[in-house]
């Protein structure tokens, strides 16, 4: 049987009838149009790399659930590579989720406040996690579900004692009291300030994803907080490169249309951070070995 490009040629097909293009070329020409093709859908419709602004390096920084020693490593290594562009604009952006799982929420929210590395300029968006605990605040009776999430390791941080194993309604609304007295107001004011999203060149910065078919103008804050399979399986254009968290991946994933940097810190030991700079893509990552017994994975609502 021969290549499977002969049929064609032996009949004389629009692309070789009457010009005595050889075989070989054919194929060329053709395998040329499909990549030209697979570049377009790639780069939604632009045959060039999606670039973040010019004179700036971003790292995006994944979910950090209470894992203030991961936090301290990564800035650290991130530190160490922005020594290598001393001259141009240095912005750290954090996607959301500092808080619950892990034991040292309070240190993480303490350590956000101090203020980026010396040079840097920082953005810190909202995760699912803050809203959560925010409504706690409000509704004491949601920590039934917040519990289930890394809640409790939120409030316990904080200093809050009424935790029973088996808290009913009067719990939590005792526990709500108390941790609403513990948490420092310029903590609050934190939280309550969070951005939603940030958009830079041709990248747009968000905790959990966007709504496929939807503007990004008209996004529902649910959806950037909350969005999972609907987003991540979604292979057509967002209008931005979309660079998110909330989805535990086992590596950081790069994909025409998205990039994901949640590597699920808490249980893993990996802190992960996208670094951007023009068209050029990397990953810092915290090294550390994993927590024995626990693999990652989805867990909760992210």
């Amino acid at each position: 049987m021969g290549p499977r490009w002969a049929p064609a040629y032996n009949r004389g097909s629009p692309a070789t009838i009457g010009s005595r293009v050889p075989p070989t070329r054919t194929l060329a020409i053709v395998q040329f149009r499909r990549l030209l093709a697979k570049l377009k859908r790639i780069a939604g419709g632009r045959a060039s790399r999606r670039r973040t602004p010019e004179g700036i390096r971003i790292y995006a920084v994944g979910d950090i659930h209470g894992r203030a020693d991961l936090l301290r490593a990564l800035l650290e290594l991130i530190a160490a590579d922005a020594r290598e562009a001393p001259a141009v604009r240095k912005l750290l952006i954090y996607l959301g989720d500092y808080v619950d799982r892990g034991r040292e929420s309070r240190e993480v929210i303490e350590l956000l406040l101090a203020g980026p590395p010396p040079g840097f300029e920082a953005v810190h968006l909202k995760g699912n996690h803050e809203a959560a605990l925010l409504h706690f605040l409000e509704a004491p009776g949601f920590g039934h579900e917040w519990r289930h999430f890394g809640g409790l390791e939120t409030l316990q941080s904080y200093g809050v004692t009424d935790l029973g194993a088996r808290l009913a309604d009067a719990g939590f609304d005792r526990a709500r009291d108390q941790f609403a007295a513990l948490l420092p107001e310029a903590h609050r004011k934190f939280l309550e300030g969070l951005e939603l999203s940030v958009c830079l060149g041709d990248y747009l910065f968000v905790h959990a994803g966007v709504r496929p078919g939807v503007a990004l103008e008209d996004q529902r804050e649910e959806d950037l907080l909350w969005i999972r399979d609907e987003f991540t399986r979604w292979s057509g254009s967002f209008g931005k490169v979309v660079v998110h968290g909330h989805s535990v991946t086992e590596r950081p994933e790069f994909e025409p249309n998205r990039i994901n940097v949640d590597t699920g810190a808490y249980m893993t030991n990996h802190l992960t951070c996208a670094v951007l700079d023009g068209a050029q893509r990397a990953f810092l990552q915290t090294g550390l070995a994993p927590v024995s017994g626990r693999a990652p994975g989805p867990r909760g609502p992210g």
